[in-house]
């Protein structure tokens, strides 16, 4: 479900429509995040760790609504709902685009993960099934301990879902800690709101 949001009442409004005309209208921030917990945390339970903070970066996108914003026909539309498109490793290492549906349940959501990773392992190809909009691109790079992040991008392709990646994981110190790239479309997140971001992903991390 999604409702329009009412640009002439929105105090974004001229930010709004500054960006929206840029032909690159994405910005991009890399940090790192503490994971020694979380990974704890994964391992005694026996889910993936992949699993885990998928599920952690739903949670915090689901409570901003900004992260909730998408640019359908020149109208902005607040989801009630984000889900993730995460790209799947195959075995002879291609990937394809899968569809993890958000649940606040976490057990609900690694099975549902759990059966959408089978899924694209016993497919082919890059695109294997339809996408709505309330997506938000995932990544998961863990070979490559990244301090910078760029995306392929097709500037006449209208997109305004936030890609989120992140990298590998690094001990040091006894504490595990990740890169993390978030993009979004300037016309509807500025960096306060991805600040909002990475303050409660960091909180669901460390419980």
């Amino acid at each position: 479900m999604k409702q329009k949001l009412h640009l002439d009442t929105w105090n974004r409004k001229e930010h709004f429509h500054f960006f929206k005309q840029m032909e690159e209208p994405f910005f991009g921030i890399t940090t790192r995040v503490d994971c020694t917990k979380a990974y704890a945390n994964a391992k005694a339970t026996g889910v993936s760790f992949f699993t885990n903070y998928l599920h952690k970066t739903l949670v915090a996108v689901n409570s901003i609504e900004n992260f909730r914003y998408r640019i359908i026909d020149d109208e902005v539309y607040v989801f009630d709902r984000i889900d993730a498109s995460a790209t799947i490793l195959r075995e002879d290492k291609t990937f394809g685009f899968s569809l993890m549906e958000y649940s606040k349940d976490f057990i609900e959501f690694a099975e549902i993960t759990r059966k959408e990773i089978e899924r694209i392992q016993n497919t082919t190809g890059l695109l294997t099934r339809e996408f709505d909009l309330n997506l938000i691109h995932f990544s998961a790079v863990p070979w490559i301990d990244f301090t910078s992040y760029s995306h392929a991008r097709s500037f006449s392709f209208p997109d305004s879902c936030p890609k989120i990646s992140f990298g590998k994981m690094i001990e040091e110190n006894h504490r595990k800690t990740m890169a993390l790239s978030v993009h979004v479309h300037h016309a509807l997140v500025d960096g306060y709101h991805v600040g909002q971001f990475l303050t409660l992903f960091e909180e669901l991390m460390n419980e």
